[in-house]
């Protein structure tokens, strides 16, 4: 506490100061201000002696003083008791610092009497500890820890408060009168000829003492304002805060709230008129005037953040094993205290007078033409209007008023008006519940004209927010008994005279409430109906129609007939939003249904058994299984259930459900309201011209299914009926006959929105209606399908789903029996008509397991096309397939006997994908005679099968809704062996693959999990190797995700894995290693010893071997050996980030074969690089592991090959033309990384650049800090440092002196690091005489590493010299997979990097240009190779290290003769 207390933070640290200054303070108050706050005000009185002449009126301040000022606020946040004993030193603190004009200063001093008077004033918790037991006992007697995290019970929290005794009272009134009312004075006498910054000051230490008492301070009595909302129960708050918890009421000579008002409100006047550029000021003023009437202890986003914070807080110390509501002490007060925050905010009161003054005054400042004023002022508006409710009406005369007078009124002041319409998040005035309100303001808003788009796109954010928060109002207001009641509980009991007067007032107030809504309805169809509105005012007007729109009030025939008008205007808005208005008309107007309810043994004549999901007795009634109904009586009395859950599990004891029959409107029952909708629709022109405007609304490309019109068609088919069917019908004739390219594909989409209102629309009609209506519904629906294109399929497919969607099969018989029609069709000639007839098949799938019979008839029909020669064809009958057999679902006690049964057909499916697999093996795809190739039917055929059969598969199981069945297990070889078959095809080698995952992936049960192990054993018998690999790499998924429950069969599985690493294919081998490698790392198999000594065994085999006394190489012992190599791969490979005690042996014997064969060089470099990608970031910990030949030997191996090519060596003298041509290409091939490098220099400037700007101290050497010496700067650094080891043998980058002053000579030897010495040691190239100049061998490296590394390029040829030459496999090569494949197998990549020497290639001066490029085509590329040396660690080992993944090398020790030395000791300057 005492460093605390006296010493000095920068900003940053001292917030988390302060905060721990607060935690302090909770947990001790009187120790914290004991140690604390004395040494704090003596360090301010010293400071305060020692500058008072100039502190009070220096703009700058002094840093000390502002900090101890801050801390000594935070101080002060203690509990009012504990300060009562510094009262005196607190007081002389506030008398000399309370005039501080430096801004900091004074925030700081205002902040410290906001939380003095809080400390004072306000009632708050003082304890919050874990646990209600003294925790100053001995540890022997309670461990304070052992409370932590538990919780306590609601009747033993023991919540203390602060309550404000006399003393703390009496301290608050005596600080107010010495600091408020000087302030106030001075505001008053002298508010504007102060200066900005005093002023400002004065204003912030009033709101801070403000904020302080208020809580206080009582009410300003005032009358109420009367007739806002005629009542018979106050609408105000029956319980108010009470001010009574303080041991006395304070005492003060005048209400402070009125005093504040006062003083506050005529400063307002003052700043707004002649100082309205004091932003600051006016905005603090504001807040000060505003908290007058709204302020008593609480603000609302204070709140908020406490409960975000409460939230966060409980959700962390949440204990599900404990139960719900078990929180710690702490916890449990927070929400206490939080509740009485909360209670306080939501305390609404009655509007006064008074209250309706400020009101006033504040939207008259949110109206100012200042922005800043009127921004200020909106925010403290919207808080008022908040609180008190229907405090909005006071405003709205005057709104009205400045609405109308637009061209008037300054541009401004609308603006203003406008923003306070558009409110906040907390309020928004034209949704208020009030029709008489909404009567005024709505149709002005309308009118409003605007000439700028800034106001123009206010009216349209006012328009989006009325949409999204308006929610229909009742307009007839009902009150039932039991609201009654449980009002007169909350209030009290209502006598006859009150509830006689009750009654009357609601009449007056729903007719009131009745002509508002009528007349607003037809001023804003008055208003559309005239020519006054521009386009985008009938916008609005229209949608302030639609959302009106309500049952209970009849609609004005203007409003209905102006709706139905506009669905045929110019303005595309206008009718979209037309067509809503009508579709919501239709629902109004919507003849009622009648509902029965009956118990289900009624229903299905026999009683339910239980919970049986699935196939029952008692659920086939509702099912569709053919159904055609006999007479319109039993079509009117069957019970329709629309939900597809009904039935399914169990019954409900009771069902209710819509009879199947509805009135509808005819010519000769007409309302007025209806008849003018049927007069229009009855008009063939306006039918017509309704559909062409249609067609034109959407954007090209941007064509979509409309919903809206599909909603608003189906109001009108199920209203009418039959009426309007045959005008309909011949314009949809017009449109699928439509030619025109352009408005082809709207056509259609018409067409189709129209066809599913039709379908939908006519659930409810009688049987012959539909028979009429399918009778010519059928005909045109062929001719749409014999003339559909793929822009305007996915309209139809559409059509059909919402026209079907979410109703019972039997009520949509007709479209069912129609769509199956389509599957019978078969039409070899159009692939795409046929594709189509499959696409909209699946949309029955709406009926979900409704339809078993249906979806028995597809399958079986559909399981006869899978060879079907068009692809497109085979790939829709797969998707209908799978969705078909996706049913069959047997959940527990349930069963599954109606739908396709999955295991007979993936059995029959075997089947014939066995056959198909003997075919094409047998008899070759394609026949070649002489320039002729035949196709051979029966192999097509097969192959189609094979590929449809795949994709049946993938997609069943992206649809599947079960674990795999026993079928799956079955053909599970089947799936393996066509991977030979399909390798050219990557969509269906994909598929392939994502089948074999998917059923990996699944949970295995021990019984498939036993057969399938079978079956992968029996795989991997197989002759393919394709087959093979597929095996091999389906069991490591399959065991990561089944790793419980098959560990059972881990020796079974190694035996598989063992066999396959030891694989005559290269592929089988690699991913038997991957995959070995996995289930050691996971711990499925452990790494013994026996795998140990197998793999070193097999690794030494030799693969030489003699035939007739030659030695020959042994493919045989090639395999073996390799198989050895992946099996100590796969044991490295399985501790990524870790080094057991096997492994430094295991890397040194893959060490011993680095130079075999290439096929072993590649699995080799390939493990290695990964080791080091895995144990890089912990070398420096996994290195103590090794010994030190261990790590020579690695570092040996670990270098990198380079890639040359072969080469006529030959002399040349011209150098100039050869350089030129070197030039040209490093220019070309290596410029990219040159600038990267200048790129990089550049950042790293502008980075350190902008780190100094926040330095004050070092502003001199940002003067001379330019980017041209940075650039030398970096230049001298990378081109003159060296790597030297430390004393552990780390590698470290230092800079040598007298080595970095020798140049640049060709040679063979450089620098390397005496281990022994620990010294630096530079071989010259030859014996070097006195006063000659010494040179060294700077490492081979290119041309353009010397130009980054050293910043030159020699003008001698440089003998290593190379460009970067990029060679790749096109995928579009007709013999990819079997390139890709030999490739493979050697160990090569399909693109590779190859480094090529350059000087070689340009000393012949005898060669042209064209026989050079002939003679660089004839070369053979291959890789040098060498037996390693251990050799010193040098520069140009040091080189190809950081080449090689930027990852250090590892140094050895031996180092060689030199002939001239200049040794460096200690190796680091």
């Amino acid at each position: 506490m005492n460093f605390i207390a006296g010493s000095f933070y920068t900003p940053k640290v001292g917030k988390l100061v302060t905060g721990l200054v607060r935690a302090l303070l909770r947990g001790n108050a009187f120790e914290t201000l004991k140690h604390i706050l004395p040494q704090t005000c003596e360090r301010i009185t010293q400071i305060m002696n020692n500058i008072e002449t100039t502190i009070l009126t220096d703009h700058k301040g002094d840093t000390e003083l502002t900090w101890c000022l801050i801390l000594f606020s935070e101080l002060l946040r203690a509990r009012g008791d504990a300060l009562m004993k510094y009262k005196q030193m607190i007081m002389q603190i506030f008398y000399r610092c309370i005039c501080i004009i430096h801004k900091d200063s004074y925030e700081a001093i205002a902040n410290a009497a906001r939380n003095l008077l809080k400390s004072l004033t306000y009632m708050y918790s003082i304890d919050y500890r874990l646990t209600v037991e003294n925790i100053d006992e001995p540890f022997t007697h309670f461990l304070p820890i052992r409370a932590w995290g538990e919780h306590v019970q609601f009747d033993n929290l023991q919540v203390q408060f602060h309550i404000p005794n006399a003393e703390e009272v009496d301290f608050a009134c005596e600080f107010i009168k010495i600091y408020l009312y000087p302030e106030l004075n001075l505001l008053t006498e002298k508010g504007i000829k102060l200066s900005n910054d005093e002023r400002l000051r004065s204003l912030t230490i009033v709101q801070s003492i403000a904020i302080g008492c208020l809580a206080m301070i009582p009410r300003i009595n005032s009358k109420e304002v009367e007739d806002l909302v005629p009542s018979v129960a106050p609408y105000g708050s029956k319980f108010y805060v009470r001010y009574s918890v303080y041991a006395k009421q304070p005492e003060f000579d005048e209400n402070l709230r009125l005093r504040l008002l006062t003083d506050i409100g005529k400063l307002i006047d003052a700043l707004a008129e002649n100082h309205s550029d004091d932003a600051s000021s006016l905005k603090t003023a504001l807040k000060i005037f505003s908290l007058v009437s709204v302020y008593y202890g609480n603000f609302k986003h204070d709140t908020d953040k406490l409960w975000k914070r409460y939230e966060k807080t409980k959700h962390s110390f949440t204990n599900k094993l404990c139960g719900e509501r078990q929180y710690p002490r702490f916890l449990m007060i927070e929400r206490i205290i939080l509740q009485c925050k909360q209670w306080s905010l939501n305390h609404f009161q009655i509007l006064s007078e008074i209250d309706k003054q400020i009101v006033l005054k504040l939207f008259e400042l949110s109206i100012n033409r200042y922005g800043e004023v009127r921004s200020n002022a909106q925010g403290y508006l919207f808080s008022m209007l908040k609180r008190y409710l229907f405090s909005y009406q006071v405003i709205l005369d005057r709104i009205l008023e400045l609405l109308k007078s637009t061209e008037e009124t300054d541009h401004d002041t609308i603006k203003g008006c406008l923003y306070v319409l558009l409110g906040n998040s907390s309020f928004f005035m034209p949704t208020k519940h009030s029709w008489p309100m909404i009567e005024k303001l709505w149709p002005s808003l309308a009118q409003v004209t605007v000439k700028k788009p800034t106001t123009q796109r206010l009216i349209d954010c006012i328009l989006e927010t009325i949409g999204g928060l308006y929610d229909t109002q009742a307009i007839i207001e009902d009150t039932n008994e039991e609201s009654t009641k449980a009002a007169e509980k909350i209030w009290r009991p209502m006598f006859r005279e009150e509830l006689k007067r009750r009654d009357e007032i609601r009449q007056e107030r729903n007719d009131s409430n009745i002509r508002a809504y009528t007349n607003l309805m037809e001023n804003l169809s008055s208003l559309l109906a005239g020519d006054q509105l521009t386009w985008r005012q009938q916008e609005m007007a229209m949608s302030f129609m639609e959302i009106l729109l309500q049952r209970r009030v009849p609609l004005p025939l203007s409003c209905v007939k102006i709706m139905i008008d506009l669905l045929v205007h110019d303005n595309v808005e206008l009718r979209k939003i037309a067509e809503e208005s009508v579709t919501a008309l239709c629902r109004l107007q919507k003849p009622p249904r009648t509902y029965v309810e009956k118990p289900i043994e009624a229903i299905i004549n026999m009683k339910p058994n239980g919970i049986h999901p699935g196939d029952r007795d008692d659920n086939l009634w509702v099912t569709y299984n053919n159904y055609q109904p006999k007479s319109q009586q039993e079509w009117e009395n069957m019970c329709f259930l629309d939900k597809a859950f009904w039935g399914y599990y169990s019954w409900p004891k009771l069902i209710k459900y819509p009879v199947n029959q509805r009135e509808r409107y005819k010519k000769t029952n007409l309302p007025k309201h209806v008849s003018i909708l049927y007069e229009r629709f009855s008009d063939k022109n306006f039918i017509k011209q309704f559909i062409h405007f249609m067609v034109l609304d959407e954007d090209e490309g941007q064509v979509n299914f409309d919903i809206r019109r599909f909603q608003m068609f189906k109001g009108i088919f199920r209203n009418f009926g039959l009426e309007f069917v045959d005008n309909f019908f011949e314009c949809l004739y017009a449109l699928i006959h439509n030619n025109d390219k352009t408005k082809q594909e709207g056509s259609h989409r018409v067409a189709a929105e129209i066809t599913a209102g039709i379908i939908r629309g006519s659930k409810y009609w009688t049987v012959n209606m539909l028979d009429e209506l399918w009778n010519k519904l059928t005909p045109f629906l062929n001719e749409v399908f014999s003339n559909l294109s793929p822009e305007t399929l996915t309209y139809w497919g559409t059509c059909f789903k919402l026209g079907m969607e979410d109703e019972d099969p039997r009520r949509m018989y007709k479209p069912i029996e129609y769509i199956l029609s389509l599957t019978t069709e078969q039409t070899l000639a159009n692939t795409f008509n046929e594709t189509s007839r499959w696409y909209l098949t699946q949309t029955i799938s709406n009926f979900e397991w409704r339809v078993p019979t249906v979806w028995t008839t597809i399958n079986k029909h559909a399981t006869e096309l899978l060879d079907h020669p068009f692809k497109a064809v085979r790939e829709r009958i797969a998707k209908t397939i799978s969705t078909s057999i996706t049913f069959d679902i047997t959940l527990p006690n349930g069963q599954s006997t109606r739908h396709p049964d999955v295991n007979k057909f993936i059995d029959s499916l075997r089947e014939r994908l066995e056959q198909a697999i003997e075919i094409y093996e047998r008899t070759p795809l394609a026949n070649v005679t002489g320039q002729v190739v035949e196709i051979d039917f029966e192999a097509r055929k097969a192959l189609n099968f094979i590929e449809t059969a795949i994709q049946l598969l993938t997609h069943m199981f992206s649809r599947s809704l079960q674990p795999v069945k026993e079928s799956i297990i079955r053909i599970f070889p089947l799936l393996c062996e066509v991977e030979s078959i399909v390798s050219n095809d990557e969509v269906i080698r994909k598929n392939l693959t994502v089948t074999r995952l998917c059923i990996a992936m699944t949970y295995l049960q021990g019984s498939y999990m036993e057969i399938l192990i079978s079956e992968i054993e029996q795989v991997c018998m197989s002759p393919k190797y394709h087959a093979r690999r597929a095996a091999i790499e389906f069991v490591q998924n399959m065991v990561f995700c089944n790793l419980f429950n098959v560990r059972i069969y881990n020796k079974h599985l190694h035996d598989v894995v063992l066999k396959c690493l030891f694989d005559e294919q290269f592929e089988v081998r690699t991913i038997a290693s991957v995959t070995l490698s996995g289930f050691y790392q996971c711990g499925y198999i452990l790494v013994s010893n026996e795998d140990l000594k197998l793999f070193k065994t097999m690794s030494k085999i030799t693969y030489f071997t003699k035939v007739d006394g030659k030695k020959v190489t042994s493919p045989e012992n090639i395999v073996k050996r390799h198989g050895g190599i992946l099996g100590l791969c796969a044991v490295v490979l399985s501790s990524p980030y870790d080094i057991p005690t096997y492994i430094p042996d295991t890397l040194m014997l893959l060490a011993e074969h680095s130079h075999d064969p290439d096929i072993i060089q590649k699995s080799i470099k390939k493990t290695l690089s990964e080791f080091r990608h895995t144990h890089h970031d912990q070398w420096h910990e996994h290195r103590e592991k090794f010994t030190e030949d261990q790590l020579a030997i690695l570092a040996d191996v670990q270098s990198v090959a380079r890639f040359y090519m072969s080469r006529r060596k030959g002399s040349s003298n011209d150098n100039k033309r050869n350089n030129k041509v070197r030039d040209e290409i490093i220019s070309k091939l290596n410029a990219g990384d040159i600038l990267t490098h200048i790129h990089r220099i550049a950042r790293q400037y502008s980075y350190i650049y902008a780190l100094l700007k926040n330095y004050t101290y070092l502003s001199k050497l940002r003067e001379y800090f330019s980017y041209d010496m940075y650039r030398w700067a970096v230049s001298v650094v990378s081109t003159r440092q060296n790597y030297t080891l430390d004393d552990n043998g780390q590698l470290l980058l230092s800079m040598i002196p007298v080595m970095d002053m020798m140049n640049h000579q060709n040679g063979t030897t450089c620098v390397h690091y005496n281990t022994k010495l620990k010294q630096i040691e530079c071989n010259t190239m030859n014996d070097t005489r006195n006063n000659e100049q010494i040179f060294m061998f700077y490492g081979k490296r290119t041309n353009l590493e010397y130009l980054i590394h050293n910043g030159f390029v020699p003008n001698e040829n440089n003998p290593y010299d190379t460009y970067i030459l990029k060679l790749a496999l096109l995928k579009n090569d007709l013999d990819y997979t079997q390139k890709v494949e030999l490739l493979e197998r050697y160990g090569m990549e399909t693109n590779q990097k190859l480094q090529l020497l350059i000087q070689d290639e340009m000393q012949d001066e005898n060669y042209s240009e064209n026989e050079r490029e002939t003679q660089m085509e004839s070369k053979q590329l291959y890789k040098i190779t060498s037996k390693p040396k251990k050799e010193n660690f040098t520069n140009d080992s040091l080189d190809e290290a950081e080449s090689e993944e930027n990852e250090p090398p590892i140094p050895s020790q031996k180092a060689p003769a030199t002939q001239t030395k200049f040794v460096t000791q200690g190796g680091i300057w």
